[in-house]
C-alpha cells in the first residue's frame, strides 16, 4: 500500500461502523451531532498534545507511508486518526448500550476505577522523567479517579475498551511496524519505558483508553442535553 498505508488503517477502522450507523433499529447517524461535539473537544486536546510531542521528537511519522499532506507538523492521516478511531469506538459503545441492558455492579466499577487509577498514578510518578509514559498514565489516572469519586457509570466504557483491544492490536500493530518493513509511527525510546506488546508501546494502551473514554464521556454529556 506504500504511501496510503496509514490512510488505509484509518479507513479500515471506520468503514464497518460507518456503514452500520444507518441500521434502522439503531441509527447511530442520528447521534452524529452529539458525537462530533464530543469528538471536536477531545480531538483538539489530543492534536495539541500530538503537535507538541512531534515537535519534541518524542514520536514521528515515516513519510514512506504517508500521502504527504501536513497540517502544522502532523500528517493528515494523524488528524484523521482522532476522528476515525473515536468514531469506531463510540459506535461500539452505542451499539453495546442499546443491545444489552446489563451493567457492572457499582462496587465492581469502583474497584476497577480506584485500582487502575492508583496504579496509573504510581507509574506516572515513578516515570515522571519520561514524557510519554508520564502523560499517558497520568491522564488515564485522572479519568479513572474522576470516575471513582464522581460515581460515573463506566460499565460500557470498560466493556467497549476490552472488546476493541483485538482491533487495537491489529491497527496499532500495523502503525508500529508489525506488518511493514519499518514503523509508520516511530517513538524515540527515551520518553517511554520501551515495554512493548508485539510492536506496540505499553503507553499506547493507556493513551488509547483516555482517547476512547473521553470521547464516550463527552458523547454521553452532549447526548443527554441534545435529547432532553
Amino acid at each position: 500500500m506504500g504511501q496510503y498505508s496509514y490512510l488505509a488503517v484509518n479507513l479500515g477502522c471506520i468503514l464497518v461502523p460507518f456503514l452500520f450507523s444507518f441500521h434502522k433499529k439503531y441509527p447511530f447517524y442520528k447521534k452524529w451531532k452529539s458525537f462530533f461535539y464530543a469528538n471536536f473537544i477531545v480531538a483538539i486536546l489530543f492534536i495539541i498534545w500530538d503537535i507538541q510531542f512531534t515537535k519534541m521528537g518524542i514520536w514521528g511519522f515515516n513519510p514512506d507511508y504517508l500521502i504527504g499532506f501536513n497540517i502544522s507538523n502532523l500528517p493528515i492521516e494523524e488528524i484523521l486518526f482522532f476522528i476515525c478511531i473515536p468514531y469506531a469506538c463510540v459506535f461500539t459503545y452505542f451499539a453495546l448500550s442499546n443491545l444489552f441492558s446489563f451493567s457492572l455492579k457499582i462496587k465492581t466499577q469502583k474497584i476497577i476505577s480506584i485500582l487502575f487509577g492508583i496504579i496509573c498514578l504510581a507509574i506516572a510518578i515513578y516515570f515522571n522523567n519520561k514524557w510519554y509514559t508520564f502523560s499517558a498514565f497520568m491522564l488515564s489516572s485522572l479519568i479513572l479517579l474522576y470516575s471513582y469519586f464522581k460515581k460515573t457509570e463506566m460499565s460500557f466504557i470498560y466493556i467497549s475498551y476490552l472488546l476493541i483491544i483485538p482491533f487495537f492490536l491489529l491497527s496499532n500493530g500495523i502503525l508500529t511496524g508489525m506488518l511493514t518493513e519499518s514503523p509508520i509511527v516511530w517513538y524515540d525510546g527515551i520518553n517511554n519505558i520501551e515495554f512493548r506488546v508485539i510492536t506496540i508501546p505499553i503507553e499506547d494502551f493507556f493513551y488509547g483508553f483516555s482517547l476512547i473514554a473521553l470521547n464516550i464521556l463527552f458523547f454521553q454529556y452532549f447526548d443527554k442535553r441534545l435529547t432532553a
